[in-house]
């Protein structure tokens, strides 16, 4: 099959766009001076696969893990439209543990045509003391690890979940 250079041009104009896009929705709707004011946040769009399509220019650190934290959620599949998978592990793919990834199964129709992933600095996230950097020595010390797993279900909150996470921090 052959590449048309044109169409190509074109699609990556507009994937690039959509990640943009979130990034300034995210920075506008955000509370956080963490996000609204030092935008210390990413955004980027993968297909179906997990690949990464298009990366809006924000963080590059965040963006160089975000393929991981991908993978690391796809086992939670099937997805549904409305779904919201979270995480934070930074073996998972994660930075440190105040960067916490949001990732939105997108659909056409019933088929799962990609992922919209964002990923956010959060100003405590628990540990021994707030900020991003404590004087830790281990990984425990830093805060709430979060694993992937679905803050939204089909477009409902996970309650218990969503509890979780308020309990274990100090600004939620």
């Amino acid at each position: 099959m052959a590449t048309d250079p044109t169409a190509l041009a074109v699609f990556d104009a507009l994937f690039a766009s959509v990640a943009e896009e979130m990034g300034v929705t995210l920075g506008r709707t955000a509370h956080s001076p963490n996000i609204k004011e030092r935008k210390d946040y990413s955004c980027a769009v993968f297909d179906a696969h997990g690949k990464l399509v298009a990366q809006a220019a924000h963080i590059p650190v965040h963006l160089g893990a975000m393929p991981m934290s991908v993978e690391a959620a796809m086992p939670l599949a099937p997805f549904a439209p409305g779904d919201v998978v979270i995480l934070n592990d930074p073996y998972l793919g994660g930075t440190h543990l105040p960067d916490i990834t949001m990732i939105s199964p997108v659909f056409q129709k019933r088929t799962l045509v990609g992922y919209l992933v964002s990923r956010a600095h959060h100003a405590d996230v628990g540990g021994m003391a707030p900020g991003s950097m404590p004087l830790a020595s281990e990984l425990y010390q830093e805060g709430l690890i979060i694993p992937p797993l679905r803050l939204m279900r089909r477009g409902r909150r996970n309650q218990e979940a969503l509890a979780l996470l308020l309990r274990n921090v100090r600004t939620p």
